[in-house]
């Protein structure tokens, strides 16, 4: 069994770091006995943003973060990130939630690889 920590620092849109985390995290939780966790802290934190709407044909993490949630990968959200850019819990899109830095050092130990974006 193979248990993976993806940590996303990024904004949602403006660079394709994010993008490619939660492409990854997708294809991880696909695999047989996978784990995943996801973390979005900084400015990752507005990746969980409920009622993202981009132009058509542009990809939409919003919808990213449903697709890896819906495979039973737990996604977290750093709480103080969070709080500095007035997000709220009723802000966060499903599968997502409000998370601590103690959760992600209890994830840390958790995991047998830790992939930072």
């Amino acid at each position: 069994m193979s248990k993976a920590l993806l940590i996303l620092n990024d904004p949602p849109y403006g660079t394709e770091r994010s993008y490619n985390g939660l492409r990854l995290a997708a294809s991880l939780a696909r695999h047989e006995g996978a784990q995943v966790k996801v973390f979005l802290i900084g400015d990752a934190s507005s990746c969980a943003k409920r009622g993202q709407k981009v132009p058509k044909g542009y990809y939409n993490i919003e919808t990213m973060l449903a697709a890896v949630s819906q495979r039973q990968a737990e996604i977290g959200v750093c709480g103080s990130c969070m709080d500095a850019r007035g997000l709220a819990d009723a802000d966060l899109t499903d599968g997502c939630r409000r998370s601590t830095m103690e959760e992600l050092t209890t994830w840390t130990t958790w995991a047998d690889r830790v992939l930072v974006f």
